[in-house]
């Protein structure tokens, strides 16, 4: 069975030896916990010099401090360190099926396989098999790039949904008996992670099969209710900024090649993804908060006030006397976004009435987007969890914003319809439920 009409590879992945402490050798998504450092000290020391997947990526809370080109040069020359030295070994053609159980202890299932980056855009309005969901900030492309172009190897932290309410891609997979590759606890209370071969023809093409199911024309526009839209059979979930990273060096290298017809069989051409239903029990869209740095409370709330005033809204503010009055999601009014705030010892709610945009995230993040522009030295992280956001607040010249999750249900729906949403909008879960650094797949010839 052909496979490329899905946008689907089969990859020839590659997993330490026998012997390699896996614990050590997993880390989490390098975009997580930008804001606490000692988080990625304790993984330092905690690896040491032992094989492991910290030392072939860089962490964004080293960025600032880090020179890209000699941090590539040592995680390419690791890289191909691992391979020469027979750290990575493959248990053959195929996809691996995880089952992750989360610290909270639910269990999320995925598949590790590849995607095709010819059946993916991440431009605004596309319409590709494989979309973006959230603004692709282009800034953020040159550093993710530099390590990847000439890399030997991949690794990813990339999750990609399928809308499978019905469960026939993933999840019939279990009932195989599939062969067991790996089974360990993931380091910092990340919880326990187990992994299974899926080589067998059979399922490759039943995977295949279901895939087409959900891929059909008349099906997609009887299940989302529309007309004349292409379809869309993988949404991203997480790592979109890495995949467009490698969408790029793949463009890069096949317009360079002199034979277009033989690039195509380029291994860059296909991203290692892990494919996960957006019906899993376990997956929960939790917002992503915003932490605004080097900043004073009383000049970024006026400023907020003349910036939505300009575009025709009111805006009010509401202060609290004290914590006990504060509530972190406020509860909803018509026609208007309230979006709650900390910062020291103050809190409150900010009002926009008559908003232009449809979604909070959207609000604010335009109202972030003209502010530090023109804010000097002041910046903004993204932030999981309501107790990170207080704590990194309390710090002087912080102030914190809460935004709501989204519904998780009508995800594909909003993307069909109205296209990509405003950066930052979502996460699928905690920073310790992200996907870890596990599976590695060659890239070069």
């Amino acid at each position: 069975m052909n496979y490329e009409h899905l946008g689907l590879g089969i990859p020839e992945i590659l997993l330490p030896r026998e012997g390699i402490d896996l614990t050590k050798w997993a880390v989490v998504a390098c975009d997580q916990y930008t804001s606490q450092p000692e988080y990625w000290e304790r993984v330092r020391r905690r690896v040491g010099s032992h094989p492991s997947t910290f030392h072939l990526i860089l962490p964004e809370a080293y960025l600032e401090q880090s020179d890209p080109l000699r941090e590539t040069k040592r995680i390419n020359a690791c890289m191909n360190e691992y391979l020469s030295a027979g750290v990575l070994v493959s248990p053959g053609p195929g996809f691996i099926l995880v089952e992750r159980t989360l610290a909270r202890g639910p269990v999320r299932r995925g598949l590790v396989a590849a995607l095709d980056l010819e059946c993916y855009d991440y431009c605004s309005g596309s319409r590709s098999l494989i979309r973006a969901t959230e603004g692709t900030v282009v800034d953020r492309l040159p550093p993710r790039m530099k390590i990847r172009k000439n890399a030997p190897l991949e690794t990813p932290h990339i999750m990609v949904l399928i809308d499978d309410p019905e469960k026939t891609v993933i999840e019939p997979l279990f009932a195989g008996n599939p062969e067991k590759i790996y089974d360990f606890d993931l380091m910092e209370h990340s919880g326990h992670i187990r992994g299974y071969h899926v080589g067998e023809k059979k399922s490759l093409d039943a995977v295949a099969r279901a895939l087409e199911r959900l891929a059909d024309p008349a099906a997609f526009e009887d299940r989302y209710g529309i007309q004349d839209r292409d379809v869309l059979l993988y949404a991203m979930g997480d790592g979109n900024h890495s995949l467009a990273a490698a969408k790029e060096i793949w463009e890069g290298l096949k317009h360079a090649s002199p034979d277009r017809k033989a690039v195509m069989d380029h291994p860059a051409r296909y991203a290692l993804v892990e494919l996960v239903n957006l019906h899993d029990d376990s997956l929960v869209f939790e917002p992503i908060h915003r932490v605004v740095f080097n900043t004073d409370t009383v000049r970024l709330l006026h400023a907020m006030e003349s910036f939505f005033t300009a575009q025709g809204s009111s805006f009010s503010v509401k202060k609290y006397a004290s914590q006990d009055e504060f509530t972190v999601f406020p509860g909803a009014e018509p026609g208007a976004h309230r979006i709650s705030f900390v910062s020291g010892h103050d809190c409150g709610t900010v009002t926009i009435t008559n908003p232009r945009l449809t979604l909070e995230a959207g609000t604010l993040q335009s109202f972030l987007d003209a502010y530090l522009s023109s804010a000097g030295t002041s910046k903004v992280d993204y932030i999981h969890g309501d107790d990170t956001v207080t704590d990194l607040a309390s710090k002087p010249g912080a102030v914190g914003f809460f935004l709501p999750a989204i519904p998780k249900h009508d995800f594909f729906r909003t993307i069909v319809a109205d296209g990509v949403l405003p950066r930052k909008t979502f996460s699928m879960g905690h920073a310790d439920e992200k996907r870890f650094y596990l599976e590695c797949r060659k890239i070069t010839r």
